[in-house]
């Protein structure tokens, strides 16, 4: 039987930094249907034990595979870091992208000196997952992690580019420039709304490398490969799950994700 194109892609995140790669999804494929998880009730993920992560990860894996799709994409670097085994192991055959993969092949292929830098949420950092699979990838990678905990506040309250980011980004990256890194990964699905201030902050030398788009992209070239991408009969729409809608959800969800959200649908589990 041949598979239905038109099913959605499962894009999912413990609140709204995933909606960075709803955007760049929409941009890179926008032909295809698109079904947001986020949960935003529970969220951060990152001050909570492994096992709660797996267990909460396992819960939306279900949800969105019931809803019917035909591709998951783990959009939150602490899931992906902590529980991609459990999407993976419940998706079976079907394909699964994360965050973390998408940002470290596209970081060890891009970077010419080995030296590579790494900021994110402390889970994310502490977890050495991108390390891991840097390395995996290329043994002779050097890795400079750094925690930023930080920037997710700042981009939430809208301080994109405030003095105060600036001088918080001048501080987190002044060890990992100190190591002459020619890439850096943006590590937390936030961190794109910063680009162009940590363009500034890291000057010309050094590449930002934005797991958003590099997931987006592995996504088209994953489609096409499996014929799976969407013919486009029908105009693509974008639906949005949350565990709760907090006031300021709609506000900060709408500057993540470049445009209107349209109706966002509350689950209760």
């Amino acid at each position: 039987m041949s598979p239905d194109r038109s099913l959605p892609i499962g894009v999912f995140d413990s609140g709204v930094g995933g909606l960075t790669v709803m955007r760049a999804l929409m941009e890179r494929l926008p032909l295809e249907n698109l079904v947001y998880f986020g949960d935003t009730a529970r969220v951060p993920y990152g001050i909570k034990s492994v096992a709660t992560i797996e267990h909460f990860t396992g819960q939306i894996t279900d949800f969105l595979l019931q809803r019917g799709v035909k591709m998951l994409i783990v959009a939150c670097n602490t899931m992906a870091a902590v529980a991609g085994d459990v999407v993976r192991g419940k998706a079976g055959e079907m394909p699964v992208l994360d965050v973390i993969e998408a940002g470290a092949r596209a970081a060890v292929a891009r970077s010419a000196t080995g030296a590579i830098g790494v900021i994110g949420t402390p889970t994310t950092i502490n977890s050495n997952a991108y390390a891991r699979r840097m390395h995996a990838l290329d043994a002779g990678v050097r890795v400079y992690s750094q925690a930023c905990p930080l920037f997710v506040p700042l981009v939430e309250e809208g301080w994109l580019d405030h003095p105060v980011t600036r001088m918080t980004a001048q501080e987190y990256l002044k060890p990992v420039l100190a190591e002459q890194v020619d890439s850096l990964v943006l590590g937390c699905t936030h961190y794109p709304l910063l680009k162009p201030l940590l363009m500034d902050v890291a000057g010309p030398g050094v590449h930002l490398v934005d797991s958003a788009t590099t997931v987006a992209e592995q996504a088209a070239q994953t489609l096409a490969r499996l014929d799976l991408a969407n013919t486009g009969e029908h105009l693509a729409q974008a639906r949005y799950h949350v565990t709760d809608i907090p006031l300021r959800f709609q506000t900060i969800g709408e500057r993540f994700l470049g445009r209107s959200l349209g109706s966002i649908e509350r689950v209760a589990w």
